[in-house]
């Protein structure tokens, strides 16, 4: 069993209303304020959850330079009242950053086919009758 810090309770919690205040800014048609709030939470409990020093190592690994030039660029540029193209510059750092994670991600959720409820309601959801 994996044991969670407190440090690390409370990054889930700032990542969690980091996210919820990014849907939130962008539903709002790019709110700029939302989503400056919501960046600054997000990478806040990002620092809180991995640490000062591994998010530093994260992004400055040579070759996730270009991302993450791209993904903090396009957070100054929302914090500097752009937010449409700022979210584009980082959305493209996101994908950047964290390209090779998706394989990892989708493999989890196509895993939760598995669980026995879910598999349930996806092979009636998939039926054609």
């Amino acid at each position: 069993m994996v044991v969670i810090s407190e440090f690390q309770k409370i990054g889930i919690g700032l990542v969690g209303f980091g996210l919820f205040f990014l849907l939130f800014g962008v539903l709002l048609y790019f709110d700029s304020i939302l989503l400056a709030f919501g960046n600054i939470l997000f990478l806040t409990g990002l620092t809180f959850i991995i640490g000062f020093r591994r998010m530093a190592c994260f992004f400055c690994q040579r070759h996730k330079f270009r991302g993450s030039f791209f993904f903090l660029g396009g957070v100054s540029l929302v914090l500097c009242h752009w937010p449409v193209i700022g979210m584009l510059v980082e959305s493209y750092g996101f994908v950047l950053l964290f390209r090779s994670f998706f394989p990892m991600a989708l493999g989890l959720v196509l895993s939760a086919v598995n669980i026995p409820y879910l598999r349930a309601f996806f092979s009636s959801s998939f039926s054609m009758v």
